[in-house]
């Protein structure tokens, strides 16, 4: 069972809207039930609709924004290929799909991730994504989301997140930790 918490926005707020992935602003005042509070967004019910507000955005909701909390954390020393690898992935088990309490990870939303070598030594990430429904208007915010993250491991200089859908996605693709959480097993 999720804990909702209501609140009223204290500022007029940008916002996307779910499923369809239009960008809207809520005004000051606005009645919103915080139904999902993951990886650093927020998905909140309103005027009878589901919307997803970003962390930057935060103090609206009357909240904190933990990311630029724990922004003074991040590493800056070189790390190896293989340390950046395993914070690639644990960077993208921080993006959320708005709807369903799993990361993108351990939905099986993720089909491809490789690291390419620069001239200039950095790394370029490359992820082939997918999405649980071809018509779900969130994608280009999922992608953008997991590729702002990726921007600020150390040593990465580009990050390219790109939306396929071969093979088509299916349930059988969440992992085990994934299946716990949305009790399918």
């Amino acid at each position: 069972m999720r804990n909702v918490i209501s609140v009223e926005l204290k500022r007029d707020c940008d916002a996307v809207q779910i499923p369809a992935g239009h960008a809207v602003r809520l005004p000051a005042g606005t009645a919103v039930d915080i139904t999902q509070t993951l990886g650093g967004a927020y998905t909140v019910q309103a005027n009878g609709g589901l919307f997803r507000i970003v962390g930057k955005d935060a103090d609206a909701l009357g909240l904190q924004d933990e990311e630029a909390e724990s922004d003074g954390a991040l590493q800056t020393e070189a790390v190896s290929p293989e340390q950046l690898e395993k914070m690639v992935w644990d960077t993208l088990k921080t993006c959320y799909d708005p709807e369903i309490p799993v990361n993108i990870v351990d939905l099986g939303l993720i089909y491809d991730m490789r690291l390419d070598s620069q001239p200039d030594g950095g790394q370029k990430v490359c992820v082939k994504m997918t999405l649980t429904a071809p018509g779900c208007g969130m994608g280009t915010v999922l992608a953008g989301d997991a590729q702002q993250k990726l921007l600020f491991l150390p040593g990465v200089e580009a990050a390219d997140v790109e939306i396929v859908w071969d093979p088509p996605w299916h349930q059988s693709m969440i992992t085990a930790e994934g299946r716990r959480i949305l009790g399918l097993e």
